[in-house]
């Protein structure tokens, strides 16, 4: 069983290259939700993503002699692994489907890992790992269902705390869960009062419908403009699901219409480039789906997005995301 102190020992671990981050306030979201509105800025480690405090946890953890490690990523955690496996001097081969966006991809060949591009789906890519796990021994790294993973991604939540103690709900992006399970445990082991909800897309929302079914249940991936949520929890999930099921007070889903006036209210108020995973929090709330009764902070998780996709958004041009159309509208308050 994951503790308080393993996160405390996973941020022990990361701290010389996964530095805080600032928690800062948003005035437009204050005033839109009444109540002070803060965002927690992981856009701002080096890799771009806070995948990268679960990956140098969990890289730090392997044995030496190791073969170099494995993984299949949306993006960002093949990132954070390439870049920890860099760090440590080892192979990094990660995999990823079709539907990842070329600019993770090349972000995660300059970091000097080799990427295996294979099928439509998370599914496709792992059973690449699988192989590689089989065949070649290298160590596999899940960018959810991982203690080590799920610990390092726990840390965000002891620095939002530490930073605002009065601290009321926390708005979480949700996939895999081990970004919403490693929060949810850390801030309730300090403040058991504290509401974590945890938000995704409504096109293929794996963790939401494996909650609500009490087991793994399998997607259909589709591209989405939240497409580091894409993917499933896997069907032997060891952590990430009875974390959320267990600690998350609630979990909320939003269209891509939402996530695309988020990620223009994100990026004309608060001047932030991010990408649609990190704007669901914020998507709920101008939905009218979330009362909010106090001090609340949103992860910012990612700023990884393809900018042409991202310039249209913010410039008010429609989408086509594989057939599924949203249709343009230029910002205005």
């Amino acid at each position: 069983m994951l503790t308080l102190a393993d996160i405390f020992a996973a941020r022990a671990a990361i701290a010389p290259v996964a530095t805080g981050t600032p928690l800062v306030p948003s005035p437009y979201l204050s005033e839109v939700s009444g109540q002070p509105f803060l965002l927690k800025l992981e856009n701002m480690q080096p890799i771009g993503a806070f995948k990268l405090r679960g990956a140098l946890n969990a890289v730090s953890r392997l044995p030496g002699g190791s073969a170099g490690v494995t993984c299949c990523s949306t993006g960002n955690h093949g990132r954070g692994v390439a870049f920890a496996a860099r760090e440590r001097g080892i192979r990094a081969v990660i995999c990823m489907s079709n539907l990842v966006p070329q600019a993770k991809i090349d972000g995660i060949r300059a970091l000097g890992a080799e990427v295996r591009i294979v099928g439509q789906s998370q599914d496709d890519a792992q059973a690449e790992v699988d192989r590689l796990v089989a065949r070649e021994g290298l160590a596999e790294i899940s960018p959810f269902d991982d203690a080590h993973v799920i610990a390092g991604q726990g840390t965000i939540g002891l620095e939002m705390l530490e930073a605002r103690p009065d601290l009321t709900t926390l708005l979480v992006p949700l996939s895999g869960g081990g970004l919403a399970g490693g929060i949810a445990l850390a801030a309730k082991a300090i403040r058991p009062d504290i509401r974590v909800v945890g938000i995704s897309m409504d096109r293929g929302p794996a963790m939401y419908r494996s909650i609500r079914a009490g087991h793994p249940v399998e997607v259909d991936e589709v591209q989405s403009l939240a497409d580091s949520l894409g993917g499933g929890i896997g069907a032997d999930n060891r952590f990430s699901l009875a974390l959320c099921r267990d600690l998350l007070d609630q979990t909320i889903l939003v269209s891509e219409e939402e996530i695309y006036r988020a990620m223009q209210i994100l990026y004309w108020e608060d001047r932030i480039v991010a990408e649609g995973a990190c704007v669901v929090g914020i998507a709920a709330l101008l939905a009218g789906k979330l009362t909010l009764t106090g001090p609340t902070a949103a992860v910012i998780t990612g700023r990884n997005c393809d900018m042409a996709l991202f310039t249209r958004v913010v410039t008010g041009q429609s989408v086509d995301l594989d057939g599924y159309v949203v249709e343009g509208r230029a910002y205005a308050r």
